[in-house]
């Protein structure tokens, strides 16, 4: 009983994480090839535990301001580069990835919205994306973006609204959104900065109901006090995105802003962090594994 108990318990965690508490020696490598990467970089990211922050969300939509919660949960992962999925085993051509699954929750009135976005990212921090997904589920349906990156960016988008339903794209590959909020606790020194060409979030895209392509925007970073502050605006879209981290390694988001003015009126959509915990949450799904959920604030 008690090494089918071991059995079980590794299975989750390889299941969840695809990786030991110990470095892998792919990691070990790519961080030598990347160096741009702070020196305590590994210690933090593949210590067996993802990093979860929670943060108190006001989030626009239908021109008013409901307030939610949002989590941001960031696990390294061994990625296959074809299939791009999680690897289930080790392998020499697995890609390390620093993985961001972000949520948000917030209810319009009568009914709810649960929003998901993921992003895979390389460790090398000059490599793109490799993959993103986003989701969105509320009352009236759902809607699923995923975008795969090949030898261009391969998207398929679903949703229940016709305008939007079942339909495929190719694009030439631009700087993504998503993927910036990745760069930044990777390596926040080689954002792309100035006039650039940027694919905004699919959750923009979304539930905006934008085309899925590149607008011109304007990026900065600053850093004031012990905090930097990166900067996206889009004049075509009227939108402005400013992402708020600590100064200092492992670079966590604080903050952040999205303004959108539209037909006429400004809303401001504002993330403020609660708590950070490192927790093997996926060994965690029992009725008493509470205490860390509760800590978070949520």
């Amino acid at each position: 009983m008690k090494i089918q108990t071991l059995i079980i318990t590794s299975f989750l965690f390889l299941f969840c994480t695809g990786k030991n508490p110990k470095k892998s020696a792919l990691a070990t490598k790519s961080a030598k090839n990347t160096s741009t990467k702070h020196p305590k970089f590994n210690s933090y990211w593949y210590g067996g535990k993802a990093e979860i922050t929670s943060y108190k969300l006001t989030q626009a939509r239908y021109g008013e301001v409901h307030e939610g919660t949002a989590v941001h949960i960031y696990v390294t992962e061994d990625f296959l580069p074809e299939k791009q999925v999680k690897a289930d085993g080790k392998s020499a051509q697995n890609i390390p990835v620093l993985k961001l699954n972000s949520t948000k929750k917030f209810v319009t009135g009568i009914y709810p919205y649960s929003i998901m976005t993921s992003s895979f990212s390389p460790i090398a921090s000059e490599e793109q994306a490799l993959k993103i997904s986003f989701s969105a589920q509320e009352w009236c349906g759902n809607t699923f973006i995923q975008l795969n990156n090949r030898r261009n960016f391969e998207i398929d988008f679903h949703s229940y609204f016709e305008s939007d339903a079942d339909r495929k794209r190719s694009l030439e590959k631009k700087v993504l959104e998503n993927e910036l909020w990745n760069r930044l606790r990777i390596s926040p020194e080689n954002m792309p900065l100035g006039n650039i060409a940027i694919i905004p979030s699919f959750e923009f895209l979304a539930l905006h109901h934008k085309e899925i392509k590149s607008y011109a925007a304007v990026a900065t970073l600053k850093t004031v006090g012990n905090s930097q502050f990166y900067k996206l605006s889009y004049p075509k879209l009227k939108r402005t995105l400013t992402i708020k981290i600590s100064k200092e390694f492992p670079y966590y988001i604080q903050s952040w802003e999205e303004t959108l003015t539209k037909r006429g009126k400004t809303l401001t959509s504002k993330g403020q962090k609660i708590n950070t915990i490192l927790s093997a949450y996926w060994t965690k799904n029992g009725v008493g594994n509470t205490a860390e959920r509760k800590a978070l604030g949520l």
